[in-house]
């Protein structure tokens, strides 16, 4: 018998969300718990460092750039609802910022992917037409609550 000295990573409110959802995908209920615990959940987003890349962004003072992988001909950035998943993946100290669901869904453009927890059972990507669609849920909200702060005449 062989032990591993790497502990299994526990479950998230988000696993349980997805594992949920995935043994009823048409589920309306399912779904929408899963995305509301996606858009409330803060990210780790791996970034890297400006200075080691030698490039000239127009990334400045106080702003990161985030890390995007290409693989088959898409771009993929890497969200981690965990640090330790994050550098589990990684292999390696990353720099990372954390970043709201909600903001990465208002902020994502077409044709940039998203890929959920790679290397762990409840790994997931986002196409984006599904990132397009939490970008009007999100804008939708922001809307009906702008709309209540607001006096009535």
């Amino acid at each position: 018998m062989v032990a591993s000295t790497d502990k299994p990573l526990e479950m998230t409110k988000l696993d349980q969300a997805l594992q949920t959802l995935r043994d009823d995908m048409d589920n309306a209920k399912r779904q929408s718990k899963y995305y509301d615990i996606f858009l409330n959940t803060t990210f780790c987003v791996p970034t890297l460092d400006q200075q080691e890349t030698g490039e000239k962004s127009a990334v400045e003072e106080g702003q990161v750039l985030p890390l995007v992988i290409e693989s088959e001909g898409n771009d993929y950035l890497m969200l981690f609802d965990t640090e330790e998943r994050l550098k589990s993946w990684a292999a390696d100290d990353v720099k990372w910022v954390g970043v709201p669901g909600y903001v990465l869904a208002a902020t994502t453009v077409p044709p940039l992917h998203w890929v959920l927890n790679v290397g762990t059972d409840y790994s997931k990507q986002f196409l984006p037409d599904e990132i397009a669609w939490l970008r009007e849920v999100v804008e939708r909200c922001n809307e009906e609550a702008a709309a209540l702060e607001e006096p009535n005449p």
